[in-house]
């Protein structure tokens, strides 16, 4: 005996009407386009609707995908928008080493007087200046060349 349906999908007339619209047109991108036709297979406005395996042959996507998009519809309170499209990344995959601070403090030093034995400041120079400094991270010579090209400062 298979198990209860834990996330059961029921849409409106407006949702189904547009969900047919993504799925006619042909102006999205295909994987809106597959979790729509999805959603429509798994509405149970009329009557239940097939088990997710049987879904799955039927569209030609995996059983998985037909369980977490009926999972996303349910997530977010019957959205159809939300359920279809991707989600945006709440933070960058990795945190940004330069801030507006470190940014600040790379061009203060770059202006400052060079050390001893040294005419001017050059970017590798700057990179074990910085590296000395305590509260700035270690950063390479390239980016501090970004960081003082962004700010209009010119090594001369």
């Amino acid at each position: 005996m298979p198990r209860p349906k834990v996330h059961v999908v029921t849409l409106t007339a407006g949702d189904r009407a547009t969900l047919s619209g993504v799925v006619s047109r042909g102006t999205h991108p295909v994987r809106r386009i597959a979790r729509a036709r999805v959603l429509l297979e798994l509405d149970e406005a009329h009557g239940p609707a097939s088990d997710r395996r049987v879904v799955g042959e039927r569209l030609g996507v995996s059983e998985g995908l037909v369980y977490l998009v009926a999972k996303r519809f349910t997530e977010v309170g019957g959205d159809v928008e939300a359920a279809i499209g991707r989600r945006k990344r709440a933070t960058p995959p990795v945190p940004a080493k330069v801030t507006g601070d470190v940014e600040a403090r790379v061009i203060a030093l770059a202006c400052s007087t060079p050390p001893a034995g040294y005419d001017r400041w050059s970017l590798r120079l700057l990179e074990k200046h910085v590296v000395l400094t305590d509260g700035l991270p270690a950063l390479d010579h390239s980016t501090i060349g970004r960081v003082l090209k962004k700010g209009g400062f010119a090594l001369t």
